[in-house]
Order: C-alpha cells, then sequence, then structure tokens
C-alpha cells in the first residue's frame, strides 16, 4: 500500500450527538487520513489509511481532543487487508448503519453554546432571535431521539426538512453544524406558537379572537403576559414549565394556589451569573455548575436582600434558593426581553408528571396558565430539570434528570445478563444495567398513582428501546405496596431480586466510588421498609455489595397514623414523648456509650399546650395501645419532630419540609451538643433518642434560643453518627463509611459528617452524580443485583 496502513477503529462511549464524526472529518483532513467515519448503533466507527506514524497520532488525538460533551470509553483497533480508500480520495462522513449487538450510548441535552448565543443576539444573522438555534456543540438530544443511529431521520427533527442554507451548513466539513441532526433556522425549522388561556383577571382585557401568533408574535404575547404577573406555559426541552416574574409577590401566590404547590421552594431562571449574584452568594465550584453544559438548578446560599428585590414566597422556610441560567435559546429570549428573574417551575399540579403532550396541556395546565407558548417540535421523552448542590467543594446532585440523564456509569460487577432496576417510591427512577454499564433513567416524581406510573412506563419503553435492553433479571424494593415492585411483579423476568432499602442507599454511594469490597455503611432517611418487617431509617451497616448485616440504628418510636405522622411533625413529635424506646433494659454486655442516662420525664408543657387537646389525647391512646402507629428507627422521622418541638414546622407542606426548617434555623457558629447515649441492645449498638429530647426540651424551659438548640440537635447527629462508625470500624477493622439516604442531603450533616470522620482516621464517602436520596436507589438496586447474581 505504498508505505500506508489501513486501520479499522470502533469508538465506543458517548459519541453519537455530540459532533463526533465532524471531528474526526476535521481530524482527518488536519493529518491528510483518507477513509469515512460513521455511526453504527450506538458506537462509531472509523475507516483509516495513512502511514503508520500518522494514524498513531490520528488514534492519540481521538481520545485527547474529542468535543467537550464526548465520552470515549473504548477505543478497539484493527488492521485492514485492503485500504478503504486511495490516496488522496479525502474523508466521508458515511452513512449510519445500526449494529444492536453494541452499547448505545447517547448525550443528554446541552445547553445553548456561546457561538449560537451570539448568533441569537446579532441583527444581521439569519437566526436572529429565532428560540431553536443550535449546533454540534448544543441542543436537544435525548429529549428529541427516537432510535439509534443518531441521525435527523431518527429524532422528531425528522419532521422539519432542511432548506437550501441549512443543508449547506451540515454538509459542509468547516461549519460547526456539519451533521448537527437537530440544525434549523426560521425557514425550515419548528417555530413558536400562542395559545391563550386560563381565567382573565381582574383588569385584565380578553384575548380578541382571530389568528394564533406565531412565531416573533407569540413571543410577544407571552413576554406581555408575564409582565402584567400572568402565569405562563411554556413549553420546554423535556416538558411544560410554568413561567411567572419572580419579583411580583402577587404571580408567586397566584402560581402556588393554582399549581397546589403550597410552600415548596420555586426554582428561579436568572440571566447571567452577575444576576445571580444579586440572588444569591455562589462560590466558584457554583459558578461552574451554573454554567455547564448541564444548566442544572443549583441551590445556592440566598441574600437575605436580593437585587432586584424577590418574592418572599419564592424559598420560604430555608436560607438557600434554587438558581439556574437559561439553557435554551428560547430561555435566553425571554429572560432577555423581560429583564428580571423569572420563575421557571414544572408544568403540572403537585403530585403530577410534568405534561408533554401539546394536546393534553390545555386541560392539564389551563387552570394555572393564562397562556400557552408552545412550538411545534415534538418531546419524545419527559425529561424534568435537574437539581444539584455543592457539599464541600464538590457538587452532590440531588435530583437526575435534564443535563445528567441518560449518561451511562459503570457498575463495579459487571451484570451477567441485562438488567432492570425499578428503584422505590420517592423521586422515583429506573436503571437499566448490561455487564459493566448502568443508565439511570430521569427523574419521574413521587410514584403514587396512576399518572405518574403512567409516565414511567412510558419513559421504561422509550429507554429500553433506544437501549436495545430486554430485561431478563429485575431488581425491586422489599415494600410490597411500592408501585415500583407491584410493577416489578407484571414484568416479565427470568429472575426477581428484592433488595432492602438501606442496602440499596449505601451500595448506590460505595459503587459510585467503585468499592466491591466491605464497607460501613451509614443509611438516614425518612423510611424504608426493612428486612425483619418494619421501618427503618436511622441504620448503621456493615455491608458489602451482595450482603449486609446490621451494626447499628437509631431508637425506635411509634408513627402515630402511619403515613400522617409524616404530613404532620406534631404527630410524629408526640410519638417521640408518649413511646420512644426504652433502653434501659440493655444487654449484659457493659454500660452505653455516651453522655448521661435518661432520668425522669421530658418537659413538654409549653409543646403540648400548643396543640389541640383531642389531638394529643388521640394520639396518646393510639401510641399507648399500639394502633396504626407503627415503630419506626428513622433519622428523618426525628429531625421532623425535633422541628415540630422547637415550633418550626407542625405541618409539612412537602416531604423533608420540617427538617429543611430544622437545617436552616440553626446557628452556624454553635458548637455545643445535646446529651446523648449509645447503648446495646439484641446485638445491636442502639442510639437512645430520649437523653437528646430531654436536654433539648429543657433548653426550650430554660430560654435556650431555636438556632441554638437546632444547631445543638445537628451536633449531637453528627457526634452519635461518628462514634457509632468508629465502634463498627474497631469491630470490623473496615476503613471506608460510605454515607446516604436523603438526610445527607442538609448540608450541615453531610459535611459534619465526613470531616469528623476524616480527623479519626475513617474514609467517608458521599453519593455523588447519584442522589442520596430515593432517586439512586435504582442504581443501589443494579449494583447490588448485578453482584448477587454474579455470585450465583
Amino acid at each position: 500500500m505504498n508505505g500506508r496502513t489501513a486501520r479499522r477503529y470502533e469508538v465506543h462511549g458517548t459519541v453519537q450527538g455530540v459532533g463526533f464524526r465532524p471531528f474526526v472529518h476535521r481530524l482527518a483532513a488536519d493529518l491528510g487520513v483518507d477513509g469515512s467515519v460513521r455511526n453504527a448503533g450506538g458506537f462509531v466507527v472509523i475507516e483509516a489509511a495513512a502511514p503508520a506514524a500518522v494514524l498513531t497520532a490520528f488514534a492519540g488525538r481521538l481520545r485527547t481532543e474529542a468535543p467537550p460533551r464526548a465520552r470515549v470509553t473504548r477505543v478497539a483497533v484493527r488492521d485492514l487487508a485492503m485500504s478503504p480508500a486511495p490516496v488522496g480520495a479525502g474523508f466521508a462522513i458515511a452513512e449510519s448503519a445500526a449494529h444492536p449487538s453494541a452499547a448505545r450510548d447517547f448525550p443528554p441535552d446541552i445547553a445553548t453554546c456561546d457561538d449560537c448565543l451570539r448568533e441569537l443576539f446579532d441583527p444581521l444573522d439569519r437566526r436572529f432571535r429565532y428560540p431553536f438555534t443550535n449546533c454540534t456543540n448544543c441542543g436537544p438530544r435525548a429529549t428529541i431521539i427516537d432510535d439509534l443511529p443518531y441521525d435527523r431521520t431518527r429524532t422528531a427533527m425528522g419532521a422539519f426538512p432542511l432548506c437550501r442554507r441549512c443543508r449547506a451548513e451540515y454538509t459542509d466539513p468547516l461549519d460547526r453544524r456539519f451533521h448537527a441532526e437537530p440544525v434549523a433556522c426560521p425557514d425550515c425549522g419548528p417555530r413558536l406558537a400562542w395559545l391563550p388561556g386560563g381565567e382573565p383577571r381582574p383588569g385584565r382585557r380578553a384575548e380578541a379572537p382571530g389568528a394564533q401568533p406565531v412565531g416573533e408574535e407569540a413571543l410577544r404575547a407571552a413576554v406581555a403576559v408575564i409582565a402584567a404577573g400572568g402565569i405562563v406555559a411554556v413549553k420546554g426541552l423535556g416538558g411544560y414549565q410554568l413561567v411567572c416574574d419572580a419579583t411580583d409577590e402577587d404571580a408567586v401566590r397566584r402560581l402556588r394556589q393554582r399549581k397546589h404547590r403550597w410552600t415548596k421552594p420555586l426554582a428561579v431562571m436568572v440571566r447571567d451569573l452577575r444576576a445571580a449574584a444579586g440572588l444569591a452568594y455562589p462560590t466558584a465550584t457554583e459558578k461552574h455548575l451554573l454554567t455547564s453544559p448541564a444548566a442544572p438548578i443549583v441551590l445556592l446560599t440566598a441574600r437575605a436582600h436580593s437585587r432586584p428585590a424577590t418574592a418572599a414566597g419564592l424559598h420560604p422556610g430555608t436560607r438557600r434558593i434554587g438558581l439556574f441560567l437559561p439553557y435554551t435559546p428560547l430561555h435566553h429570549l425571554l429572560l432577555h426581553d423581560l429583564d428580571r428573574p423569572l420563575v421557571v417551575t414544572s408544568g403540572n399540579r403537585s403530585q403530577e408528571p410534568i405534561v408533554i403532550d401539546d394536546d393534553t396541556a390545555p386541560d392539564r395546565l389551563g387552570g394555572i396558565a393564562d397562556g400557552f407558548l408552545r412550538h411545534d417540535r415534538a418531546i419524545r421523552a419527559r425529561y424534568d430539570d435537574s437539581v444539584t448542590q455543592v457539599l464541600g467543594r464538590r457538587e452532590s446532585v440531588v435530583r437526575r434528570a435534564r443535563g445528567y440523564a441518560p449518561e451511562p456509569m459503570r457498575l463495579p460487577v459487571a451484570a451477567p445478563g441485562p438488567l432492570l432496576a425499578v428503584g422505590a417510591e420517592l423521586k422515583h427512577t429506573f436503571a437499566l444495567a448490561d455487564r459493566g454499564r448502568v443508565v439511570l433513567g430521569p427523574h419521574t416524581g413521587d410514584l403514587e398513582d396512576a399518572d405518574t406510573l403512567t409516565a414511567f412506563r412510558g419513559n421504561l419503553a422509550h429507554l429500553t428501546r433506544l437501549e436495545a435492553i430486554t430485561p431478563v433479571y429485575i431488581a425491586h424494593d422489599l415494600h410490597p405496596g411500592y408501585l415500583s415492585t407491584q410493577e416489578a411483579g407484571r414484568l416479565p423476568a427470568r429472575s426477581r431480586i428484592p433488595v432492602q432499602h438501606h442496602h440499596a442507599h449505601v451500595a448506590s454511594c460505595a459503587a459510585e466510588h467503585g468499592l466491591t469490597g466491605p464497607f460501613i455503611g451509614v443509611a438516614y432517611d425518612g423510611l424504608g421498609l426493612g428486612d425483619d418487617g418494619t421501618l427503618w431509617g436511622g441504620e448503621i451497616l456493615v455491608a458489602d455489595l451482595a450482603g449486609y448485616r446490621r451494626f447499628g440504628r437509631f431508637g425506635t418510636a411509634p408513627m402515630p397514623g402511619g403515613a400522617a405522622a409524616v404530613r404532620r411533625p406534631a404527630r410524629m413529635a408526640l410519638g417521640y414523648l408518649y413511646g420512644a424506646e426504652d433502653l434501659d433494659e440493655t444487654d449484659r454486655g457493659g454500660p452505653g456509650i455516651g453522655g448521661p442516662r435518661w432520668e425522669g420525664a421530658c418537659t413538654a408543657g409549653p409543646f403540648l399546650d400548643r396543640l389541640p387537646a383531642t389531638e394529643v389525647r388521640t394520639v396518646r391512646r393510639m401510641v399507648e395501645r399500639g394502633v396504626n402507629a407503627p415503630l419506626a428507627s428513622s433519622a428523618g422521622r426525628l429531625f421532623d419532630a425535633v422541628s415540630s418541638l422547637l415550633g418550626l414546622r407542625d405541618d409539612a407542606g412537602y416531604e423533608a419540609e420540617a427538617a429543611i426548617a430544622l437545617e436552616a434555623a440553626a446557628d452556624p457558629r454553635e458548637r455545643g451538643e445535646l446529651a446523648w447515649r449509645l447503648q446495646r441492645r439484641e446485638g445491636l449498638l442502639v442510639y437512645d433518642l430520649r437523653p437528646t429530647l430531654r436536654d433539648l426540651l429543657a433548653g426550650v424551659a430554660d430560654g435556650r434560643s431555636v438556632p441554638c438548640l437546632a444547631a445543638r440537635f445537628h451536633n449531637t447527629v453528627v457526634a452519635v453518627t461518628v462514634a457509632m462508625a468508629e465502634e463498627a470500624a474497631r469491630e470490623t477493622g473496615l476503613g471506608d463509611v460510605c454515607l446516604s439516604g436523603g438526610v445527607f442531603q442538609n448540608r450541615r450533616i453531610a459535611t459534619g459528617v465526613a470531616s469528623a470522620l476524616r480527623r479519626t482516621g475513617l474514609h467517608p464517602r458521599l453519593n455523588r452524580l447519584v442522589p442520596a436520596n430515593d432517586g439512586g436507589i435504582s442504581y443501589g438496586q443494579a449494583a447490588v443485583a448485578a453482584c448477587l447474581l454474579k455470585g450465583r
């Protein structure tokens, strides 16, 4: 071959939908390589001919110079007997080919890049103010894909034939829209439309009958409604969003009333980092997250006096505000034209899945929105906005959705066959695994009704088709009442693997860090069914991915009314006062570890006087008789109870509201602790809650401030956790401590425990890209199931 070598490269990873083929084309042209590149299933095939030294450089640069959103995991190389192209033939992008046996990675949606943003606001550019501007470096991906290989005809953009000028860009190797599948312009792409809706407000004129405004007119209509204090349902990337003026107290109040979202914080979109700094105090890491291609909602410390002044009802009960930047051209246009922070929240009623269908949007959102700003590009998969925060100096994802999902992750132990993990109930996600690769589906919401179950089934069907995975094994929670568990029973499978809830929590953390050997697991959350049939939630485990044993726990207390105690923390507080576990009868193994012993009854007069007498009497009878008052060893429920005892939250409008208020109230300067004690009970190390509660109530009676007592309670939980982990390490010789469960989204607890463990010489691990809350359960289930199946 006249000194030339011919080779075939298979490039695996996230290499479709990220501009990888155009990148390969430019690289080949730069090096003088002849041949072709094409998509094949979920990977890229390159056939190349050039001198051997040139091909070596070519192969190296495939990894080191790949596009920003590409992720090359493996490059398989083999020599070809014949050159794929004669000398000087050049390099081509060939037609894609299916390859069903390959891993099928595809990227999440990507926030608008700087180049497209410049075009959006350039009056001389033909895409000036075009709300669907994109290129190979940005735009919709996961939300428009129908099937792989990733080509325009296999996306929602197949309905929009390219115009002459867009086709010229699409086929020009030197253009940044070269083979950008969602490419569009005002002449050939999607366009906006305005549909009035909602009840007319006082002083608002009804829309005159006539043709439906489209394009720029539709955008102006939406801007006018928002500016006048209205609420607009905007069709976003992964579903409808409800948008209103974040500085308008009446608009925010009206949104909460109509959406039935009474107290849960609302996310706020701001124009840029400068605007974010007017509302919060973003750190360097948080600024990086705000401007990242994923563009998540980032939980930031809010300014007491924001600039401009925002509505007081945005984030009641917490010092943190969820901010994010525009991530589509349409968002950029809205922020530019309105020039103020905007509430941008999920387009749904509370507890319902986000709306994605144009036909059902007026029915679902008609009672909320004063108008609909929609477009004619279909949404193929439901993706809510992701939420993240910074713990210490590192990211910790709270809700994994748009911008993160469905980017694949690794399993430390490869699954021996296709595996589906159906997750839990709250903050639901599912996971699909095959061999060492796992894909987490996007956040669905709380899986508690038929609508959310339908959304779960739709996302699962879409992702299983794209991934070409037909599950042979199904992992699920132990709780038979979860809809996810019931769904697992209906799906065909060779084997179903039950995974205990808290084992899945700590396994999610261990697997994310690549741990396969034994570790100490700390699982603190609201509730999960234990393998003994009782409710757990404050657990110290000695575990590996295949199994665990319970080493320690929080003391139990009854939950009067079951789920009613979750919605009303005051009931949970009464449960602790009247039924906290009596640990004075301990094993004969020696004295307890920790602070002074519990003596006498709690001084709870002021708390009891605040509650209706009938409620107090009723709950006391329920506890004494053991009627509808299941026992739980839950850390999350303890936080709820303490929040109520301190007068912060007697009722919760959303899950964890009371605990969030307790964290917000804590004085960051306070270093003291409340009394605490550890005891041995039936072979377990148990945190006796009664000394802590007595000391807390004595502090209230003595007039200590709520911030002081809230901080001391947090410090006590940190001290107790470290003492229990140290004891587990002493007995087992283990050093890795995996911290997971929703309680570890509390920044004071997560950073406090991690720092204290490091000082003792132990190695704490926290969830990072997988949520510590129940949104990470499916990943933990997949890790456990894969290990168990491998062991078989």
